[in-house]
């Protein structure tokens, strides 16, 4: 068994990548969006690199995967009091990780490291990586102009019609030596686009300059999970936003924003009926359960999911 590279961001993400990481522990690397931090009373904010984190390693809320479990909300409680910010209520937990990355930022230590030294601190082997240690900010272009996700999923609870995306600051990233490393490794087995937003979760990683170059030059096959399921998102704006684009909120538009770039694409069963639509494509079919539910349901994924990549690896080699 070679190493997986995960391009990852939310809740179904998370989930998926931690079915991976049962399976294949150190030999894992996960690519995690940054286009969605922000700061907030002078803190950084890193909303899918800490949701990572949380589910990894096992501190996550059942209920909530992005803040720790048993969390309270005393300190913003207080905060208020002072005439603090009335929205986006944080746990206290929830500020441990932004407190330590906001003093070790201005200590001119970079994401990349500060993640993967919390990586280390709570037992995860796998590496987390952020997609770039320069700062790329994603901005929904709404009638009433841009604002940052963060504004718009939060303060304007994804209300405005969404008329585009703009990545600020991608153009100008880089990538880190680690991601270029995960994703040049010699023994690389499937890179593995996670069920997650395609606009604003895996598009800026896409954004960083040489990363789409990156995955074409791979020999490994890169396989996409659905985020739409029966033509919803099961978490998340995705569908929303798909419509509001002139396009059909289905797993095949999701296949096709990723044409070119992957192999394989992976369907819930309820949405059977329109494999054939992508294959048409030219892009490989996997028809699976992929709600994930349960512990199980994320390793029963992963190892589908990974299996369909060998299929597809093997299929390449015998044509060869």
């Amino acid at each position: 068994m070679g190493t997986v590279v995960a391009l990852t961001g939310q809740v179904g993400g998370a989930k998926l990548v931690d079915g991976l990481y049962r399976l294949r522990g150190k030999d894992l690397a996960a690519i995690v969006n940054t286009g969605d931090d922000y700061e907030h009373l002078t803190l950084r904010f890193s909303p899918d690199i800490d949701t990572l984190l949380y589910v990894l390693s096992g501190m996550a809320s059942p209920a909530a995967p992005w803040e720790p479990a048993g969390e309270s909300h005393a300190l913003y409680a207080t905060l208020k009091q002072f005439g603090g910010p009335q929205e986006l209520t944080l746990g206290d937990k929830s500020l441990a990780a932004p407190l330590l990355r906001t003093a070790w930022l201005a200590a001119d230590r970079r994401l990349t490291a500060i993640t993967l030294d919390f990586c280390r601190q709570l037992g995860i082997t796998a590496r987390v990586l952020p997609m770039t240690d320069d700062a790329v900010r994603t901005y929904v272009l709404t009638e009433d102009g841009e604002v940052s996700f963060q504004e718009y999923f939060t303060t304007l609870a994804c209300e405005p019609v969404v008329k585009g995306f703009h990545y600020a600051g991608a153009e100008d990233a880089m990538l880190t030596p680690e991601v270029s490393d995960a994703l040049d490794s010699a023994d690389l087995e499937a890179v593995i686009l996670c069920p997650a937003n395609p606009y604003h979760t895996i598009r800026p990683i896409l954004e960083v300059p040489g990363m789409r170059e990156l995955l074409r030059k791979r020999k490994a096959p890169v396989i996409a999970v659905t985020p739409i399921v029966g033509g919803r998102a099961l978490r998340g704006s995705a569908a929303k936003i798909m419509s509001e684009l002139r396009h059909e909120a289905s797993a095949r538009r999701v296949a096709l924003e990723y044409l070119r770039l992957i192999d394989g694409f992976v369907i819930d069963a309820e949405d059977a009926a329109g494999a054939e639509d992508v294959r048409a494509s030219g892009i490989e079919v996997l028809v699976a359960n992929t709600v994930m539910r349960t512990l199980e349901d994320r390793t029963a994924l992963a190892r589908a999911v990974l299996a369909f990549a060998q299929t597809i690896r093997e299929r390449r080699l015998q044509e060869a």
